[in-house]
C-alpha cells in the first residue's frame, strides 16, 4: 500500500542492539520514523553479520554510539512506500547497504559516488535528517529513502546474496576502478575470510587469474577447490613468496589485522596496486622506497555508490555469484560475534530475522 495519512506516524520496531563496549546485544524495542514520500518500508528477512559490526559494538574504532543495532548487509520485502517513490513496490524484494542518506548535491554525489560524500549517512549509527538515530538490520523492520534501495534480482537468493549488500561491493568497486576486472590480470586477494572469498569469485567471473594470499596453509584446498582460485601463498613462507616477487598486476588486501605491506608490495609488477578494503584498528607500516621502484601504488577503497552497488547485484545474480554463508537464528548472534573473532565461520554469518526474530519477542 502507498502511504495515506493515517499511516504518517512511527513505525513500532523491534531487534537486538548493543548498550556499551561489552558488545553483547540483548532484545531492544524503538522506533522507526514514519515512510515519507520518498521512503520505502520492509519487513527485513535477512541480515548478513559483518565484520565491522563486532568493531562497532565493541567501539574498537572509537565512534560507537549506544544502543546500536547493527546491520548494514540487509535485504526484505516492501510493505509500504512513499507517495512519490516509483523505484519499487509493495511486494518487491529489495536491499540496503551500508548508506541511507548523502548530500545529492557534492561532486561525489553527482559522479554517483555517495560513499565518498562528506555528509553520507551510516546505515546505523548516524543521526538521520530528523534527529533521530539510524538502526541497522538486526531488527524486524526498516524504513529507508528510495535512493539508497537496491532492487533485488529474482534469481538471486536473499540468504545467500544479502552479504554482497557490503562484502561484494566492497570488493567489486576496487576490481573495477583500478582496471583489474580484465581477462587474463593476475590478481592477488590477501586473506579468506568475507571480503576475500567474494573477491575470489568477482575476479574469476571477470577472467582474472587468481592467487589467494594466506597465513594459513589449510585454507590452500578450500581456496583451490571449493572458490576456483588459480594458486595459492602462505604468506609465512619466505621461499614462495620469494618464487612469486613481481608476478602480480594487483592484490585486494581485505585483512583487518595488523599485518606488513612490504611482502605484498614485493608481489607486484611495476604499475602493480595494492588495494586495501580491510580496516585494522592500528595504522600500517608503509615502506616507500619499493613503491618507488617500480611506481607502484598503494590505495584504499570503501564500498562503492548506488548505481554500482545495483550494477554488483546484477552482475552477481547473471554470473550465480553468492556468499558461502551460515544461516543463524536470532538470539545466536552474540557467539556469533565471538565465534567471528576468532575466524570461526565460512564465510559470512546470515541472521535469519523473518523467521527467529519474532519467535523470541
Amino acid at each position: 500500500m502507498a502511504k495515506s495519512p493515517e499511516t504518517e506516524h512511527p513505525v513500532k520496531a523491534f531487534g537486538w542492539a548493543a548498550r556499551d563496549t561489552s558488545g553483547v546485544l540483548s532484545p531492544f524495542n524503538f522506533s522507526r520514523r514514519e515512510t515519507g514520500e520518498e521512503d520505502v518500508r520492509f519487513k527485513v528477512l535477512y541480515c548478513g553479520i559483518c565484520h565491522s559490526d563486532l568493531h562497532n559494538i565493541r567501539n574498537d574504532w572509537g565512534m560507537a554510539v549506544y544502543p546500536m543495532v547493527p546491520g548494514h548487509e540487509i535485504v526484505g520485502v516492501v510493505t509500504m512506500v512513499g507517495g512519490n517513490v516509483k523505484k519499487v513496490k509493495v511486494g518487491d524484494k529489495v536491499g540496503v547497504g551500508c548508506m541511507v542518506g548523502s548530500c545529492h548535491s557534492c561532486d561525489n554525489c553527482a559522479n554517483d559516488l555517495e560513499n565518498y560524500c562528506p555528509k553520507m549517512l551510516l546505515t546505523y549509527k548516524s543521526i538521520y535528517y530528523d534527529g533521530t538515530m539510524t538502526y541497522g538490520g538486526y531488527s524486524d523492520v526498516m524504513v529507508c529513502d528510495q535512493h539508497f534501495i537496491v532492487r533485488w534480482p529474482e534469481n538471486l537468493p536473499l540468504d545467500a546474496g544479502v552479504p554482497l549488500l557490503c562484502a561484494g561491493i566492497t570488493t567489486y568497486s576496487p576490481l573495477k576502478y583500478f582496471g583489474l576486472d580484465k581477462p587474463g590480470i593476475h590478481l592477488g586477494v590477501v586473506g579468506l575470510g568475507g571480503l576475500g572469498h567474494v573477491a575470489v569469485k568477482f575476479a574469476k567471473a571477470f577472467g582474472a587469474k587468481v592467487t589467494v594470499i594466506s597465513t594459513s596453509p589449510n585454507k590452500k584446498k578450500e581456496a583451490i577447490e571449493h572458490l576456483g582460485a588459480d594458486s595459492f601463498l602462505v604468506s609465512r613462507d619466505q621461499d614462495q613468496m620469494q618464487a612469486a616477487m613481481g608476478t602480480l598486476d594487483g592484490i585486494i588486501d581485505t585483512v583487518s589485522a595488523d599485518h606488513p605491506l612490504l611482502p605484498l608490495i614485493g608481489l607486484l609488477k611495476s604499475h602493480g596496486k595494492l588495494v586495501l578494503v580491510g580496516a585494522p584498528n592500528k595504522p600500517l607500516e608503509l615502506p616507500v622506497f619499493p613503491l618507488l621502484m617500480g611506481r607502484k601504488i598503494v590505495a584504499g577503497s570503501i564500498i562503492g555508490g548506488m548505481k554500482e552497488t545495483q550494477e554488483m547485484v546484477d552482475f552477481a545474480a547473471k554470473h550465480n555469484i553468492r556468499a558461502d554463508v551460515e544461516v543463524i537464528p536470532m538470539d545466536y548472534v552474540n557467539t556469533a560475534m565471538d565465534r567471528l573473532e576468532k575466524a570461526d565461520v565460512r564465510y559470512r554469518f546470515v541472521i535469519d530475522v523473518g523467521n527467529t526474530l519474532k519467535a523470541i519477542m
